[in-house]
Protein backbone atom coordinates (compact mmCIF):
# COMPACT_ATOMS: atom_id res chain seq x y z
CA UNK A 1 0.00 0.00 0.00
CA UNK A 2 1.20 3.37 -1.26
CA UNK A 3 1.41 6.41 1.27
CA UNK A 4 -1.31 8.99 -0.42
CA UNK A 5 0.03 12.55 -1.42
CA UNK A 6 -2.09 14.00 1.22
CA UNK A 7 -1.15 11.84 4.30
CA UNK A 8 2.76 13.34 3.13
CA UNK A 9 1.32 17.12 3.05
CA UNK A 10 -1.55 18.11 4.51
CA UNK A 11 -0.96 16.69 8.16
CA UNK A 12 2.92 17.25 8.15
CA UNK A 13 2.01 20.65 7.63
CA UNK A 14 -1.08 21.36 9.81
CA UNK A 15 1.62 19.57 12.51
CA UNK A 16 4.36 22.31 11.42
CA UNK A 17 1.87 25.32 11.54
CA UNK A 18 0.92 23.94 15.31
CA UNK A 19 4.27 23.35 16.83
CA UNK A 20 4.83 26.84 15.14
CA UNK A 21 1.53 28.36 17.42
CA UNK A 22 2.97 26.83 20.37
CA UNK A 23 6.39 28.52 19.68
CA UNK A 24 4.86 31.64 19.06
CA UNK A 25 2.72 31.37 22.49
CA UNK A 26 5.88 30.95 24.20
CA UNK A 27 7.85 33.99 23.07
CA UNK A 28 4.22 35.88 23.94
CA UNK A 29 4.50 34.93 27.61
CA UNK A 30 8.13 35.16 27.69
CA UNK A 31 8.18 38.58 26.91
CA UNK A 32 5.28 39.31 29.53
CA UNK A 33 6.84 37.89 32.05
CA UNK A 34 9.95 39.49 31.31
CA UNK A 35 8.78 42.97 31.04
CA UNK A 36 10.26 43.01 27.35
CA UNK A 37 8.15 44.71 24.86
CA UNK A 38 6.95 42.16 22.47
CA UNK A 39 7.77 44.24 19.42
CA UNK A 40 11.50 43.35 20.58
CA UNK A 41 10.59 40.27 19.37
CA UNK A 42 8.22 40.89 16.57
CA UNK A 43 10.83 43.03 14.94
CA UNK A 44 13.82 40.75 15.18
CA UNK A 45 15.44 38.70 12.46
CA UNK A 46 18.71 36.36 12.35
CA UNK A 47 20.44 38.66 9.71
CA UNK A 48 20.00 41.81 8.15
CA UNK A 49 19.17 40.75 4.85
CA UNK A 50 16.55 37.99 6.27
CA UNK A 51 12.96 38.19 7.12
CA UNK A 52 11.86 39.38 10.80
CA UNK A 53 9.75 37.29 12.70
CA UNK A 54 6.33 38.27 10.82
CA UNK A 55 7.63 37.48 7.66
CA UNK A 56 8.53 34.12 8.64
CA UNK A 57 5.13 32.72 9.73
CA UNK A 58 3.86 34.80 5.97
CA UNK A 59 6.41 32.59 4.08
CA UNK A 60 5.18 29.27 6.26
CA UNK A 61 1.62 29.80 5.79
CA UNK A 62 1.68 30.73 1.88
CA UNK A 63 4.02 27.77 0.94
CA UNK A 64 1.36 25.35 2.99
CA UNK A 65 -1.75 27.51 1.54
CA UNK A 66 -0.01 27.12 -2.12
CA UNK A 67 0.20 23.30 -1.71
CA UNK A 68 -3.46 22.59 -1.65
CA UNK A 69 -3.85 25.46 -4.13
CA UNK A 70 -1.20 24.29 -6.80
CA UNK A 71 -1.55 20.05 -5.91
CA UNK A 72 -5.84 20.78 -5.36
CA UNK A 73 -6.78 23.48 -7.51
CA UNK A 74 -8.48 25.26 -4.83
CA UNK A 75 -9.12 28.66 -4.94
CA UNK A 76 -6.65 30.11 -2.85
CA UNK A 77 -7.15 32.25 0.97
CA UNK A 78 -5.58 35.44 -0.22
CA UNK A 79 -3.84 37.38 3.31
CA UNK A 80 -2.42 40.57 3.30
CA UNK A 81 1.11 40.15 4.95
CA UNK A 82 0.54 42.89 7.42
CA UNK A 83 0.51 41.02 10.29
CA UNK A 84 2.55 42.93 13.29
CA UNK A 85 1.65 41.07 16.67
CA UNK A 86 1.83 38.31 18.20
CA UNK A 87 -2.08 37.52 18.49
CA UNK A 88 -2.11 38.64 14.36
CA UNK A 89 0.32 36.40 13.81
CA UNK A 90 -1.69 33.25 15.62
CA UNK A 91 -5.01 34.45 13.90
CA UNK A 92 -3.05 33.95 10.78
CA UNK A 93 -1.80 31.01 11.35
CA UNK A 94 -5.32 29.57 12.64
CA UNK A 95 -6.55 30.57 9.26
CA UNK A 96 -3.55 28.63 7.46
CA UNK A 97 -5.15 25.60 9.78
CA UNK A 98 -8.49 26.24 8.69
CA UNK A 99 -7.31 26.24 4.95
CA UNK A 100 -5.54 22.98 4.97
CA UNK A 101 -8.14 21.46 7.42
CA UNK A 102 -10.75 22.00 4.70
CA UNK A 103 -8.54 20.70 1.54
CA UNK A 104 -10.54 18.00 0.30
CA UNK A 105 -8.46 14.22 0.39
CA UNK A 106 -9.66 13.55 -3.51
CA UNK A 107 -8.10 17.29 -4.40
CA UNK A 108 -4.99 16.01 -3.59
CA UNK A 109 -4.35 12.58 -4.07
CA UNK A 110 -3.82 11.62 -7.35
CA UNK A 111 -1.63 14.98 -7.97
CA UNK A 112 1.88 12.79 -8.38
CA UNK A 113 2.33 13.82 -11.92
CA UNK A 114 0.22 17.19 -11.92
CA UNK A 115 2.53 19.89 -13.70
CA UNK A 116 2.74 22.60 -10.92
CA UNK A 117 4.99 25.84 -12.22
CA UNK A 118 6.33 28.27 -9.18
CA UNK A 119 6.08 31.47 -10.63
CA UNK A 120 8.79 33.54 -8.71
CA UNK A 121 10.70 37.39 -9.32
CA UNK A 122 13.91 35.41 -9.78
CA UNK A 123 11.94 32.59 -12.99
CA UNK A 124 9.56 29.79 -13.18
CA UNK A 125 10.20 26.76 -11.50
CA UNK A 126 8.66 23.85 -13.04
CA UNK A 127 7.74 20.78 -10.98
CA UNK A 128 5.73 17.50 -10.86
CA UNK A 129 3.66 17.41 -7.90
CA UNK A 130 5.49 14.78 -5.59
CA UNK A 131 8.48 16.86 -6.41
CA UNK A 132 7.12 20.11 -6.23
CA UNK A 133 5.62 18.94 -2.49
CA UNK A 134 8.68 16.87 -1.17
CA UNK A 135 11.18 18.90 -2.87
CA UNK A 136 10.09 22.62 -2.58
CA UNK A 137 6.95 23.00 0.26
CA UNK A 138 7.98 21.14 2.77
CA UNK A 139 11.36 21.95 2.79
CA UNK A 140 10.10 25.97 2.80
CA UNK A 141 7.35 25.40 5.34
CA UNK A 142 10.48 23.77 8.04
CA UNK A 143 13.07 26.29 6.52
CA UNK A 144 10.42 29.15 7.60
CA UNK A 145 9.40 27.01 11.01
CA UNK A 146 13.08 26.66 11.77
CA UNK A 147 14.04 30.49 11.35
CA UNK A 148 10.98 31.57 13.49
CA UNK A 149 12.30 29.58 16.73
CA UNK A 150 15.78 30.56 16.03
CA UNK A 151 14.69 34.01 16.25
CA UNK A 152 12.92 34.01 19.18
CA UNK A 153 15.65 31.29 20.69
CA UNK A 154 18.01 33.68 20.40
CA UNK A 155 16.32 36.61 21.30
CA UNK A 156 16.62 34.66 25.02
CA UNK A 157 13.10 32.70 24.59
CA UNK A 158 13.48 29.49 26.66
CA UNK A 159 12.67 26.71 23.46
CA UNK A 160 13.77 23.76 23.20
CA UNK A 161 13.85 20.81 20.52
CA UNK A 162 10.73 19.04 21.80
CA UNK A 163 8.92 22.77 21.33
CA UNK A 164 9.89 22.43 17.44
CA UNK A 165 9.27 19.05 16.92
CA UNK A 166 5.69 19.42 19.31
CA UNK A 167 6.42 16.72 21.00
CA UNK A 168 6.57 12.67 19.75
Amino acid sequence: MSTSLYDLTVPVLIRALRNLSAILEKGAAHAKAQGIDPNDLIEARLAPDMLALPGQIQRASDSAKGCVVRLGGIPNLAMADDETTFEQLQARIAATIAFLEAAPREAIDGQEEREVVLQTPGGNFPFNGRAFALGFVLPNVFFHVTTAYAILRHKGVPLGKFDYLGGV
